[in-house]
């Protein structure tokens, strides 16, 4: 990796000659015009390519009141270790240079905006500790995607944007997602309006305890924040497609199942951009990461309007509607293996350098999903279909829909970095579930119902 040198080329003008609190000559707490400085010092943003190693060059006119042999030292750190790290300072002054100079190397990962904590420090005090003569927040580091970095083995199709198939998909998943419209039925939705507790436990659930537990886990194995904020949004999604399907195999209610799944995904319009909002803020994403609300409405919409659409036309048009319930199995059985041959391609890449913190809290989140629902579902008293079909509702969310929203929102190193966290909890409740249904039905099969 060659060594790149951070050229002072500003991207934003946030003005001249600031005003900030230091020291004077004579050790005095007064406003001045600051002491360090990039470049001319009038920039304090700066571009930085993705993957590289390079220096910056810090400079200062502080004069030293005890004379020329005492120096101070700059320490330098980065508020985002994943988009930036500082590897080391070196003091370049001259003797007899008035003010000094610092070489600071640094190495990027990620691309994001890397804040920067630029600190001049002077003598000891009486305690030992260092004296603060100036310190610096302003400056940041923009660190672009690395494009030149193609996924190997990908083909070029490592980014899911820019992967065929999803286009092939896209339309499938539309008459898809109509044919399970037609499938809901009005004598369960005026029943889920007199009695909307299993309604009510999923959304709670589903956007209330499951973000929560997520920011909760990125706090216990110490995630990096754009890690942080795809396991929050994958918990915040709502109940996946399969939920009616393992409802059907484990003896849950497959209406019930497809009722939760159409009402949560449109509680998750408001919800999920609502709770990416808050925990993005909690994370301290929001100074180095772009949330895209609009385009998580629109993804949500996108599921959203055909299942309304389904149920339309079964109002209105019968026929059609029959129509549209014999593609769901076929449909299906290709949207999987659509699936399985874009987790191949992403996978490999995605997952290539993924640590064992994030794939512990992954292969949690389903199992701890699937317990709390059926506890609620437990104590509100629910018979036990609804019981199961509240717990795979809760258990089972859409993370391919956060794994999406990702994808398509960020640039393309972050979101690869991000969409760990869906990519992971993915894999872990296809997994788990399977688990589940055979030993559902080895059960059965071995001690059968009179």
């Amino acid at each position: 990796m060659g060594l790149t040198v951070l050229l002072l080329t500003s991207l934003f003008w946030h003005g001249q000659c600031q005003t900030v609190a230091g020291l004077d000559s004579s050790g005095a707490n007064v406003s001045h015009t600051p002491y360090l400085y990039i470049g001319d010092g009038t920039a304090q943003e700066f571009l930085f390519p993705g993957k590289k190693q390079g220096i910056l060059v810090i400079a200062s006119h502080y004069a030293n009141p005890m004379g020329p042999s005492y120096r101070p030292t700059l320490s330098v750190a980065s508020l985002d270790p994943a988009v930036l790290t500082i590897e080391n300072v070196t003091d370049t002054s001259r003797a007899g240079q008035q003010g000094s100079s610092y070489v600071v190397s640094i190495r990027s990962g990620v691309s994001g905006m890397a804040p920067l904590l630029v600190q001049l420090l002077g003598g000891q005090q009486d305690s030992g500790q260092p004296i603060l003569i100036e310190e610096r927040r302003d400056f940041r580091i923009k660190v672009a995607p690395d494009e030149d970095a193609v996924p190997m083995g990908s083909g070029g199709l490592g980014h899911f944007s820019e992967n065929p198939v999803l286009y092939v998909l896209l339309p499938l998943i539309f008459v898809n997602k109509c044919a399970f419209g037609c499938k809901v039925e009005e004598e369960v939705l005026r029943g889920l309006l007199r009695q909307p507790q299993p309604v009510l436990l999923g959304i709670v659930s589903q956007f209330a305890v499951m973000p929560l537990y997520a920011y909760v886990l990125s706090l216990l194995f110490s995630l990096d924040k754009p890690l942080a904020l795809g396991l929050v949004m994958t918990c915040s999604s709502p109940g996946g497609g399969g939920g009616y399907l393992y409802s059907l195999l484990l003896g849950g209610d497959v209406t019930l199942a497809i009722c939760m799944t159409l009402l949560s995904t449109v509680a998750a319009t408001g919800l999920m951009p609502l709770s990416s909002a808050i925990y993005s803020r909690l994370l301290g994403v929001h100074e180095t990461l772009h949330v895209p609300f609009l385009k998580i409405l629109v993804t949500l919409l996108f599921i959203a309007i055909p299942i309304s659409t389904g149920l339309l036309v079964k109002c209105h048009l019968p026929r059609v509607s029959r129509g549209l319930l014999l593609l769901i199995k076929p449909f299906s059985f290709m949207l999987i293996v659509g699936g399985l041959f874009m987790a191949y391609q992403m996978g490999a890449f995605i997952l290539a350098d993924v640590r064992p913190s994030i794939v512990l809290a992954g292969i949690s989140v389903p199992l701890f999903g699937l317990v709390l629902g059926y506890a609620l579902a437990r104590c509100c008293g629910l018979v036990l279909p609804h019981r199961r079909t509240v717990s795979i509702e809760v258990g089972v969310q859409n993370s391919l829909l956060a794994l999406a929203v990702l994808q398509l929102s960020f640039q393309r190193a972050e979101a690869d970095f991000a969409s760990q966290a869906p990519f992971i909890v993915a894999l872990s409740s296809t997994s788990e579930m399977l688990v589940i249904v055979v030993v559902h039905l080895v059960y059965k099969r071995m001690f059968p119902s009179p």
